[in-house]
């Protein structure tokens, strides 16, 4: 008995029940200006698999965009919740995070690409130290961040793929002849009042313009925030609310795609 009891010990310990979700800061400088995000992975083993930088809501890198991070993360991918107003800037409500937007933007949304251009070079950089194959890097984000995501797409940049969850569908730079090389998958609440039927049509141009491989999903009823579980108790009404059936569908959507994008059997 003794025995077996000492084998079953060994097992359990050697089980992979033991491994766990790993939250660590990550810092980097997009010129003299410091960001900091959280990368997050599971440590069940040390296989390598692909990375996302998944930029949040407006409300930046918070609690909620950490869990959403998990939840994303799973065993599948290496996640980093990217930092994209600077390390000192974190939004405490809806006023801060409008402020922190409109900074972003001043200048057209130059700033914002290269943001999210560095945090896709800090999520690479990580290779050395989590589970992560630097060769299949993807990004997506939610509301601001799916607006962010898209900006990275309109830079050129050589992704495996990027996912938008309601985002803002306008370029605020002329695209100037460059190529979308990344592939998209836009999910969008079909009755959103912050994305209009023009803007649908006016995103749709652009891309086939840029050559983009696109992918566009409407979701009936649903509004803005459909995919952010912290917004369910806002009135319905309210144009950011979140909708249980568009989250699932759209959630599914975001891992089939990735899993087609990263050649997963």
């Amino acid at each position: 008995m003794r025995r077996l009891a000492a084998a079953m010990s060994l097992v359990l310990c050697a089980s992979p029940a033991f491994a766990a979700m790993q939250t660590k800061p990550v810092e980097w400088k997009v010129g003299d200006d410091s960001y900091s995000g959280v990368l997050v992975y599971d440590d069940v083993n040390k296989i390598k698999r692909p990375g996302l930088v998944m930029v949040p809501n407006w409300m930046g890198v918070t609690d909620d965009a950490i869990k959403q991070a998990k939840n994303i993360a799973g065993d599948d991918y290496v996640v980093l919740v990217a930092d994209v107003y600077g390390k000192s800037v974190r939004p405490k409500d809806k006023t801060e995070a409008k402020a922190a937007v409109g900074k972003v933007y001043a200048d057209g949304g130059t700033s914002l690409r290269k943001r999210v251009g560095e945090a896709v070079a800090a999520l690479k950089a990580q290779d050395k130290t989590a589970p992560l194959d630097a060769s299949k890097i993807g990004a997506l984000g939610f509301c601001f961040g799916g607006s962010a995501a898209l900006e990275l797409a309109r830079t050129g940049a050589n992704l495996a793929g990027v996912v938008s969850f309601h985002g803002g569908l306008k370029s605020h730079l002329p695209s100037n002849g460059v190529k979308v090389n990344t592939p998209l998958l836009v999910l969008n609440g079909a009755a959103d009042k912050s994305v209009p039927q023009e803007d649908i049509v006016a995103f749709e141009k652009e891309m086939n313009e840029a050559g983009a491989d696109w992918q566009f999903v409407n979701y009936s009823g649903a509004v803005h925030c459909f995919s952010q579980i912290e917004d369910a108790d806002n009135p319905v009404g309210d144009n950011c609310r979140y909708d249980e059936r568009a989250a699932k569908r759209s959630f599914a959507a975001m891992r089939a795609f990735f899993a087609e994008r990263f050649g997963a059997k």
